[in-house]
């Protein structure tokens, strides 16, 4: 029986993680209440620091610049990266090589 217990709990735990993930949003447009139901781990009173910021020294250029506001750090950038916007657009997806260089191709035997 507990172990059946178990098993539902994470199981029910397991389908709730995407509702808490992390929804895109434009943090260079979005207002404090927006921000803080968009991004994990960002509650009203950071989200109105990040407007705060934003408001004193411009639109954020990176999404590297959000750590200068206090009370973000890497940890909450890391968790919440995909989900940040600093324009309208979408983000390329990665490539699957992890952005390798290109290797050159070996020159045809008898040319040079």
């Amino acid at each position: 029986m507990f172990k059946n217990t178990i098993c539902a709990l994470a199981l029910c735990f397991a389908m709730a993680l995407p509702a808490i993930a992390a929804t895109p949003v434009n943090v260079n447009k979005a207002d404090a209440q927006t921000i803080a139901t968009s991004l994990d781990g960002i509650g009203l009173s950071k989200a109105k620091a990040i407007v705060a910021y934003r408001d004193a020294h411009g639109p954020f250029k990176s999404v590297d610049d959000l750590g200068h506001v206090k009370g973000i750090g890497a940890k909450t950038l890391a968790r919440n990266r995909d989900a940040i916007r600093l324009d309208g657009n979408v983000p390329a997806p990665a490539k699957a090589d992890g952005g390798a260089a290109k290797t050159k191709r070996a020159k045809r035997p008898g040319k040079q």
